[in-house]
């Protein structure tokens, strides 16, 4: 399978859905953790293990004594490799300038002074693969506990129904309120598992900043800011931040038995290719990340305000469609915060004037005291129409 082939598996990721195609059940906010950002991870996984894109990962050069050169490659890949930086401190407080052919790369390693062990690069692609089923993990919880619920009971009803007359429109809605009525008071789990899960989106993106940080030995905290802040210096006066933390090329120390059965030290020089692609993905992710969590930040301070403010619950149902204010209160002030999101995730998804409609319905029904749950007297139809077949659209009946 191409490159090409392995990217476009994960298209369904960020793909745009048309409404009547398939439920809205989460926002835009919700969508940036499970769509964009796990599709972003997992075609970095693919990438970097798309070893025919750039050829071998790790590529190391050595002295002529070692007659398989490709021994020293697959030491060096599974063991680790190693840069030094420019100037180092012994035991006696001396410091020691290594000249470098390049950053990173000095002499060969006697022991002494400072070097960075580098070995995060054999973990990348498992890692970026996790990273992503974490990300998705929360809309997958979602899904479970939503069941379809909401995709039940608009079918045949989402999007623009320019074919249906009022009388149809009516016959939906109230359809609708029958059920809503009847089952009031036992969508408190729902919201609650959605509220949970916006609360895990927002752990995850904050959580992964700090494991990459973790996984990258301290170097992905202060990633962004240290490239912002080196990006407007002098090449000449100063050291890359992305060659320090992903180096292109490495040192490695490979020990051998010689003829004597003495042993003898062999110094190599290793140019890694993946660090390439490494160092765009995660000066990507720094600032994703980072994006990402002030958003998921305000997505939850959001949601605290629905859940203690009816005034707030008004405004978010009037920015929905356009019911009736006097309609709108009186739906509000009666049902409580589980039914009111799934009111509210009805609003998403019903086409506006249906849905006006069914906040109308309910509010006489709450006004008059009507008994839930009884069989609609001016249509003749069922409660619970999600379990109808009868409800579809005007051409289905």
């Amino acid at each position: 399978m191409t490159l090409i082939g392995l990217l476009g598996s994960f298209a369904g990721f960020v793909r745009v859905r048309y409404l009547h195609d398939k439920a809205d059940i989460d926002n835009a906010i919700f969508r940036l953790h499970y769509r964009f950002t796990s599709a972003f991870f997992f075609a970095a996984c693919v990438i970097i293990t798309a070893f025919d894109l750039i050829g071998s990962p790790i590529d190391c050069i050595t002295d002529d004594a070692i007659s398989r050169p490709e021994v020293i490659n697959t030491y060096c890949w599974i063991q680790h490799t190693f840069t030094l930086p420019g100037s180092s401190k012994l035991a006696g407080g001396k410091v020691v300038e290594y000249p470098q052919a390049f950053q990173g790369v000095g002499p060969a390693y006697e022991g002494q002074g400072e070097r960075r062990i580098h070995s995060y690069y054999q973990w990348v692609p498992f890692v970026l693969f996790l990273q992503g089923i974490l990300f998705y993990l929360p809309h997958w919880i979602w899904k479970q506990c939503e069941d379809g619920q909401v995709r039940n009971m608009t079918d045949g009803s989402r999007g623009l129904l320019l074919g249906w007359v009022a009388e149809d429109r009516k016959m939906r809605s109230s359809a609708l309120s029958d059920y809503l009525q009847e089952t009031l008071h036992t969508r408190g789990r729902l919201a609650l598992v959605y509220i949970a899960c916006e609360v895990l989106n927002f752990v995850n993106v904050v959580g992964n900043i700090f494991f990459i940080d973790k996984f990258l030995n301290g170097a992905f905290l202060d990633y962004g800011t240290r490239v912002i802040q080196y990006s407007n210096m002098d090449q000449e006066d100063r050291d890359d931040v992305l060659i320090e933390v992903f180096p292109r090329m490495t040192k490695c120390t490979f020990h051998r038995y010689g003829p004597s059965g003495s042993i003898q030290t062999h110094d190599a020089l290793c140019v890694l290719a993946w660090n390439i692609f490494n160092e765009k993905i995660y000066i990507f992710l720094w600032f994703w990340l980072i994006l990402l969590s002030v958003l998921s930040a305000l997505a939850l301070a959001y949601r605290l305000v629905i859940v203690v403010s009816p005034i707030a619950r008004l405004f978010v149902m009037r920015r929905v469609s356009s019911p009736s204010i006097d309609s709108a209160e009186t739906v509000i002030r009666r049902v409580p915060f589980g039914d009111y999101f799934l009111i509210h995730m009805l609003g998403k998804n019903l086409e506006g004037f249906l849905f006006n409609g069914l906040i109308d319905d309910l509010a006489h029904r709450f006004t008059a005291g009507n008994d839930a749950g009884k069989i609609n007297s001016s249509t003749g139809l069922e409660t619970a129409p999600i379990l109808n077949a009868r409800y579809g659209s005007p051409g289905e009946r």
